[in-house]
């Protein structure tokens, strides 16, 4: 029997159940209409939140800087890999956070796990929200400190497992996602903020979903709350709103050197390519330059959240542009998702173990590029595919 078998018989158990899932081919530009399998579908499944993977400011930067330097960087950040493209962007992006300095990483995923991971040890204590990205779980995980999980958003439970901690020897991490990525709720940062600077803990903000779409310009949820000084790591992604790869850490310079030594995904990944960096510095520029995306971003929310409501769908805690429509078990929501596209919308099932048993959900992320001809065309695709789940 060959020595992998029991992953074959593990997808069929998916098959049998009604959760495999299979990947959907882009075979177009990531917009708000879009090509999947061959198919033109209004997509509702994208975290190109401004629609600027399709600027052609971006593709400009990008273009000019393949040509100039390359196609890639030739080796990791602290061997010959670190261009002059890297370090404008992370001055750039330190200027927009408010911050003393800023260090790139290859992806958001690894900005959580990387930092997580470099900052504690064994004899410290992470104390985290129950619904926290995973990246920010497997950073836990492989510091080896002790994990505190406290439930979803409550700030009073945080505060009082770090008064337990008061006297326990070790450093502590309280940390929070910004926006969380499946219900489209905030965090509630003044409430950890406070609760972290009165027991001396390090304040951790993941704003992955919340960078590009929440405060001044886009410049996440500290800005938004005002909590400027009050948070000590703030994390970035250069993935979703700003419509490139990547993700960023923010915070004090003797911090940021403190990664470069320290960081395993850092010291141990290529850099970006010259044309991921050179397309993010022109997305900062956007988000200076054309406030009016983040405008149109929020008035489709509000228009697309609003008429799912009339409909009778169940949104959940959504305060976002994420809109999930909540239907139970992981079956419905892989099956209400394929009736979706069907009609011409892709929004994508989500179910355990993403989310708990009984919470799963197809979730719709609106863009500041949808039009409203396109909201409407996907809200009769809501109801119609709504039968699917009735029989």
């Amino acid at each position: 029997m060959p020595a992998l078998s029991y992953l074959t018989e593990q997808l069929d158990q998916f098959r049998a159940a009604g959760t495999y899932q299979r990947l959907r081919v882009l075979g177009s530009a990531s917009a708000a209409e879009s090509r999947f399998d061959g198919k033109e579908v209004i997509n509702l499944a994208s975290n190109n939140y401004l629609g600027l993977c399709t600027h052609p400011k971006l593709i400009e930067a990008s273009v000019a800087a393949a040509k100039k330097y390359g196609a890639g960087s030739g080796a990791v950040r602290t061997i010959s890999g670190t261009m002059t493209l890297h370090l404008q962007l992370e001055e750039r992006i330190a200027q927009f956070k408010n911050v003393e300095a800023c260090v790139v990483f290859q992806s958001g995923f690894t900005a959580n796990a990387g930092t997580v991971s470099a900052i504690l040890t064994p004899e410290d204590h992470v104390i985290s929200d129950a619904l926290n990205h995973a990246s920010i779980i497997d950073g836990c995980r492989l510091s080896r400190a002790k994990i505190h999980v406290f439930p979803h958003k409550d700030h009073a439970a945080a505060e009082q497992k770090l008064a337990e901690l008061d006297d326990v020897p070790g450093r502590k991490l309280l940390i929070s996602d910004g926006v969380f990525s499946m219900d489209g709720d905030i965090g509630p940062l003044p409430e950890l903020a406070a609760a972290a600077q009165k027991h001396g803990a390090i304040m951790m903000v993941d704003d992955a979903h919340s960078s590009g779409v929440l405060g001044r310009n886009g410049r996440g949820t500290v800005d938004h709350f005002g909590l400027h000084g009050r948070v000590d790591i703030q994390v970035g992604t250069l993935s979703k709103a700003i419509g490139v790869l990547g993700g960023y850490v923010c915070g004090t310079r003797d911090f940021i050197e403190y990664l470069y030594h320290r960081a395993r995904p850092f010291l141990f990944s290529t850099s970006h390519p010259p044309a991921v960096a050179a397309a993010c510095l022109a997305a900062f520029d956007i988000l200076e330059q054309e406030p009016e995306r983040i405008d149109n971003l929020w008035k489709n929310r509000q228009y697309w959240k609003e008429a799912l409501d009339r409909e009778g769908f169940d949104t959940g805690l959504s305060e976002t542009p994420i809109v999930p429509v909540l239907v139970g078990e992981a079956d419905r929501a892989y099956r209400f998702s394929q009736a979706l596209f069907d009609e011409g919308v892709l929004a994508t099932g989500i179910g355990f173990p993403t989310v708990p048993k009984g919470k799963a959900r197809v979730r719709t992320i609106v863009t500041a590029t949808h039009t409203r001809e396109e909201l409407d065309r996907a809200l009769e695709a809501f109801r119609k595919a709504r039968k699917t789940l009735e029989t």
